[in-house]
């Protein structure tokens, strides 16, 4: 990732404090304990490894020592969460299915999951400690798909929370994190991932639609800011919903244009297949709301951050894998 020194960002606010990150294994959730842990916080990570992977937080792990405790096991089981909660004074809530087409192909799963399953993590949360619950405006919500949908209700969740038990809690809404560790794998890898994986293997990029499509691409480093901010906010949250971007967005077959050269494959022009179901055509981000609550202003622009994340997959993907 690039280099953040978080320490100067947020100096002093979480050493010594205990912290729970769900979904803490995965591609956000690792980066958000790896900025944690360089604070002096103490981290538990929950993660039913789904989606994620141990090996994430071994290059900076070894260093926190006891600092830092994995616990293999899902936020569907309501002992296990709460007893990871226990003792910690933030819950960051990173665990979810993600992916627009498989939550098509599986809607039950994803409202379990992602309702049922934060349902439990604010339950845990009521009987704890006080908690910052970062996940984020005031546009109706008109969900194309059932991911979309869950993400709703766990707002909704996360806002009752706030007004009924007094937990001080934050809903982060996301757009289009990318960075090193996201997985390239998955049959529904996000795009960034999917394409850099396609070029490394000499495969033409696939364009699901015309390509026009244009999104609000954040690195990583911006969501693990906003986190941050939210959590050590001075004045309590109340359970609004405000956006996590960079506050630009670029059409995916720029994206693809851009992407090519960088890894040695300018030759290699997208392939267009039909529009998925649940698909938005355009994603922008206005970041007023999210400035106004918690000062969040992103830290790493587009260019900057596609830079080192192009980089890590030329070094984690085999050519022809």
């Amino acid at each position: 990732m690039a280099t953040i020194q978080w320490n100067k960002l947020h100096s002093g606010d979480f050493s010594g404090v205990g912290a729970l990150v769900t979904g803490g294994a995965g591609f956000i959730g690792s980066h958000l304990t790896e900025a944690l842990l360089s604070l002096g916080a103490t981290v538990v990570v929950l993660d039913d490894l789904s989606g994620g992977d141990f090996a994430n937080l071994e290059p900076f792990g070894a260093k926190a020592g006891k600092r830092l405790e994995s616990v293999k096991g899902s936020i569907l089981d309501k002992a296990t969460v709460e007893r990871c909660a226990k003792g910690c004074r933030w819950i960051f809530h990173q665990a979810a299915l993600g992916s627009v087409p498989r939550s098509v192909e599986q809607p039950e799963l994803y409202t379990q999951v992602n309702v049922i399953g934060t349902l439990n993590v604010l339950e845990a949360a009521r009987d704890g400690d006080s908690i910052v619950l970062p996940k984020v405006e005031t546009m109706p919500v008109q969900p194309r798909s059932p991911y979309a949908a869950s993400k709703v209700a766990g707002e909704a969740l996360i806002r009752a929370y706030a007004v009924s038990y007094g937990l001080d809690t934050a809903a982060l809404r996301y757009f289009n994190i990318f960075g090193p560790r996201q997985n390239a794998n998955s049959a529904y890898a996000a795009v960034i991932a999917a394409f850099a994986k396609a070029l490394i293997a000499g495969k033409r990029p696939v364009i699901y639609g015309d390509g026009e499509q244009s999104r609000d691409f954040t690195f990583v480093a911006n969501v693990v800011h906003a986190n941050l901010l939210a959590a050590r906010s001075a004045k309590p949250v109340g359970g609004e919903v405000f956006n996590v971007a960079a506050g630009s967005r670029i059409s995916v077959t720029a994206l693809a244009g851009m992407m090519a050269p960088m890894l040695g494959r300018p030759d290699l022009k997208p392939v267009y297949e039909p529009e998925r179901a649940g698909d938005v055509k355009h994603s922008a981000a206005d970041l007023g709301l999210a400035q106004s609550l918690v000062g969040y202003k992103p830290i790493v622009d587009f260019p900057t951050g596609l830079a080192p994340t192009v980089e890590w997959y030329r070094q984690v993907i085999k050519p022809g894998a």
